[in-house]
C-alpha cells in the first residue's frame, strides 16, 4: 500500500494536522494493535486509551484531546471524526486489482461498446447491444444480458447478474453476487386463491378452495438504477411487471437486501441487511430502513422515514415518521408498549397479593 503524509492526509480530509507533519504512514489500524507505521484510529477518548498497548506515532483523534500527552509525534484533528473515516478509507483504500483493457478470457458480443479505459476482467460475459460506458470496471465472471446499459466510472465486482435491459448510472458499485434484473415474483390462480380470500375477509378462511395452479405473470420492464448507487453482496433487484423498479441515485443496499418487482425507491436512501421489500412499494428520498426491516406490497413510504430493526410494515408511513415494532407503530409508541410489556409481571404478582388481602384465601367474598 502507498504511504501518505500526515500533513496531505489531514489537508484531503479538511482538518488540521499537529506535529510532525512529514511521518509517512501506509495504513489504518486500531490503537491497541497500531504498528509505527499505521495511523491509529483514535477519535474518541476510550479510543484513545489503548494507544499505550500499540505503537502508534500517529493517530486521528478528536478536537478535545493532547496528542502530547498521548505519546504521539503526530496527529490529524477533524470537525467531525466519523466523516473522517469515509475521506481516509477512500484515500487508503487501492481498490480492486482489476487490469487495464479487456481479458483474453472474456466472451463480449460484438455489437457491444466499451468506453473508453474500460477494464473487464477474466471470463466476463457480455450480451448483444450492451453498452459498457467509460472507465467501467468490471471483475471476473461477471454476465450482462442483452441492451443493459452500465455507466462510466460502474465498479462491477466478482459474480455479479445483471439482467436484460438493466440500466445502470455513474459511478455505480455492485458488490460480489448481487443480481440485478431477475424476473419478479408474481404469479396468479385462474380462480381466486386462499391467499386472496385471506386477504379479503381478514384472515377468516370460508372453507376448501378447488385444487388450482399457479401460472406466471411475466417481467417485461427492467431495472433503472441510479448514479452513485451502492448494491451490497448477494443482494436481489428484481425488475418490473410492465414499469421498471427504479432505485434513485445515492441510495445504498447493505448485503441481501431484495427489492420486489415494480419497487420505486427515491434517492439517498439506506437499506440496512435483509430488508425486504415487496412488490409495487414506493419509497421516497432518504428513507433509512434497519436490518430486516419488512414492508408488505403496494404500500407507500414517505420521505425520510426511518424504521428499526426487524420492524414490519403493514400500512402507508407518513413522511418523517420513526417506526418500530410488528407491526409497525410510533417508535416512541413501541417503546412505551415494551416498558408496559415488562411491567406485567410485577403487575400480575401485585394483583395476586391484593386478591390474597381481600379474600383472605377465599375466592367468594
Amino acid at each position: 500500500m502507498a504511504g501518505h503524509s500526515i500533513t496531505a492526509i489531514a489537508t484531503a480530509l479538511g482538518g488540521q494536522a499537529l506535529g510532525a507533519g512529514d511521518i509517512v504512514v501506509t495504513g489504518l489500524a486500531e490503537p491497541a494493535t497500531a504498528g509505527p507505521d499505521d495511523l491509529a484510529m483514535a477519535m474518541r477518548a476510550s479510543y484513545a486509551a489503548d494507544l499505550a498497548k500499540g505503537r502508534a506515532r500517529a493517530a486521528l483523534i478528536g478536537a478535545d484531546m493532547d496528542w502530547r500527552a498521548l505519546g504521539l509525534e503526530a496527529a490529524i484533528v477533524v470537525p467531525r471524526p466519523r466523516l473522517a473515516m469515509a475521506g481516509i478509507t477512500q484515500v487508503m483504500d487501492g481498490g480492486p486489482d482489476i487490469a487495464p483493457g479487456v481479458h483474453p478470457s472474456a466472451v463480449i458480443d460484438a455489437s457491444a461498446q466499451i468506453g473508453a479505459g474500460a477494464a473487464i476482467g477474466p471470463f466476463v460475459v457480455i450480451g448483444a447491444d450492451v453498452v459498457i460506458g467509460a472507465r467501467a470496471r468490471i471483475a471476473s465472471h461477471v454476465s450482462i444480458a442483452a441492451h443493459a446499459r452500465i455507466g462510466d466510472d460502474a465498479l462491477i465486482l466478482q459474480g455479479v447478474r445483471i439482467g436484460a435491459r438493466v440500466q445502470i448510472g455513474q459511478r455505480a458499485i455492485l458488490q460480489p453476487n448481487c443480481v440485478i434484473g431477475a424476473d419478479g415474483f408474481s404469479f396468479v390462480t385462474p380462480e381466486a386463491s386462499q391467499v386472496e380470500r385471506i386477504r379479503d375477509s381478514l384472515g377468516q378462511a370460508d372453507g376448501a378452495v378447488p385444487p388450482q395452479s399457479w401460472r406466471r405473470i411475466h417481467s417485461l420492464g427492467a431495472v433503472v438504477i441510479g448514479d452513485d448507487v451502492e448494491i451490497g453482496a448477494n443482494a436481489t433487484i428484481d425488475r418490473g411487471t410492465i414499469a421498471d423498479t427504479v432505485i434513485g441515485d445515492g441510495t445504498k443496499l447493505d448485503n441481501m437486501v431484495h427489492v420486489g418487482h415494480n419497487v420505486r425507491i427515491g434517492r439517498d436512501c439506506l437499506l440496512c441487511g435483509q430488508v425486504g421489500i415487496a412488490g409495487s412499494v414506493k419509497i421516497g428520498d432518504r428513507v433509512v430502513l434497519g436490518g430486516q426491516t419488512g414492508v408488505a406490497d403496494n404500500l407507500e413510504i414517505g420521505s425520510d422515514v426511518v424504521t428499526g430493526a426487524s420492524t414490519i410494515i403493514l400500512s402507508t408511513v407518513p413522511p418523517g415518521r420513526a417506526m418500530l415494532g410488528y407491526p409497525a407503530v410510533r417508535m416512541e409508541t413501541q417503546v412505551a408498549m415494551y416498558k408496559n410489556l415488562r411491567r406485567l409481571p410485577r403487575l400480575a404478582q401485585a394483583v395476586a397479593e391484593l386478591k390474597k388481602a381481600v379474600f383472605k384465601g377465599d375466592e367468594t367474598p
